[in-house]
């Protein structure tokens, strides 16, 4: 029997986007200064505010009030009307450093806490990603472009989030797009159908696959009318709060960590990054069309604690033989993954917005361990 199944993405306006965005820049600066920065940090926005706090222990010195800015520049809060822009928001910031309890364990290279994290792979996509998920990625990336590049619909606001459901096949196959949903933030007094007809001309007829589309596909474009209030003012904004969003769309699972604001050491976020890696790499082997890895750590304790394969019935070998390959192929410490994948370089900026995976300009997206599984 076909099924139907749904996933959503935010733009980079949106608040709790923005919020990532603030914190993963500043995570950046530090690590530019000093590689071996210890950052967790958190923060919020709402109307005319950005709240940042959290935990640094590092060598370099940065100016907290000119990254927010920046950041909130680069996204396009430049309007006063925004009641959230660059120019006039409030900025307070509350860090401190690191507990050194926390500092300890980690100075021994073990991992910065304890918990479980997934990583997941799926044939339905080139990048082996879910495909509503991906396609709601690309919708809100086109559309970005579109308000910062073109003058194709200037009223376009910095605030926006889409929607795609994929009909699958009983073979678990996409079959169709049954239902698009975005809803954009646009200057106030722009009627409703010019913004439908402009999306459907510049963005769902250039990023929507046309075979996979048909006269029942259902579209709705700002349905409750008006989006002009958007943004902080809209609704506050805290880093951390789409964390779906950031990985797989509600397939395979999450461990509830997240992601941004924080340094390699915290295996949150570096060892999901490796179990992305990994399972990628499996279902690129083909090894499983379908993967879903799980590490696990305790704090201060190098090794994980656990290694969990799952291919949902698809593997070519037992899930268990397929993690006794895994635990003998990659290097699973957290000082292994920072060096794999040269997690100690300010590249998390970039990860904050559009999903963290899926993207092959992000090293854990690498198929250079293929070979290795095919000869073990």
């Amino acid at each position: 029997m076909n099924h139907l199944f749904t996933s959503e993405s935010v733009s980079e306006g949106h608040p709790d986007k923005v919020a990532d965005q603030i914190s993963d820049a500043i995570l950046d600066e530090l690590l530019r200064q000093d590689p071996l920065s210890r950052v967790a940090v958190e923060t919020m926005v709402t109307t005319g505010l950005a709240v940042v706090a959290g935990e640094v222990t590092t060598q370099a010195y940065v100016d907290i009030q000119e990254i927010v800015r920046e950041v909130i520049h680069e996204i396009g809060y430049t309007k006063a009307s925004y009641r959230f822009d660059s120019d006039s928001c409030g900025v307070l910031s509350s860090i401190h450093t690191q507990s050194p309890d926390i500092a300890k364990g980690v100075d021994l290279d073990g991992a910065g806490d304890q918990g479980m994290m997934f990583g997941y792979a799926t044939r339905q996509t080139p990048e082996f990603m879910p495909m509503p998920l991906q396609l709601s990625h690309n919708l809100l990336r086109e559309l970005a472009a579109i308000r910062k590049n073109t003058a194709k619909m200037p009223y376009l606001g910095p605030d926006s989030k889409s929607q795609v459901t994929i009909e699958y096949n009983p073979d678990g196959s996409p079959k169709r797009i049954h239902t698009v949903v975005l809803s954009t933030q646009h200057d106030a007094g722009v009627n409703q159908d010019d913004i439908a007809n402009d999306l459907r001309e510049h963005l769902f007829s250039t990023i929507l696959p046309g075979h996979l589309m048909d006269n029942e596909t259902i579209f709705h474009v700002n349905p409750t009318g008006s989006f002009v209030i958007g943004g902080p003012h809209g609704d506050a904004g805290l880093t951390g709060r789409k964390i779906i969003v950031d990985t797989y769309g509600g397939f395979g699972a999450h461990g509830g960590g997240a992601f941004s604001g924080k340094d390699p050491s915290k295996v949150d976020r570096s060892a999901a990054y490796a179990a992305r890696h990994i399972a990628k790499n499996l279902v690129a082997a083909e090894l499983a069309d379908e993967c879903l890895v799980q590490l696990a750590y305790a704090i201060g304790v190098a090794e994980p604690v656990s290694i969990n394969v799952n291919t949902y019935g698809t593997g070519k070998k037992s899930d268990l033989e397929l993690a006794n390959l895994v635990s003998n192929t990659f290097d699973c410490t957290p000082k292994g993954i920072i060096s794999r994948f040269s997690l100690r370089k300010p590249i998390y900026r970039p990860t904050a917005a559009y999903g963290h995976f899926g993207r092959d300009e992000f090293p854990w997206e690498a198929l250079d361990y293929v070979d290795k599984l095919h000869r073990a």
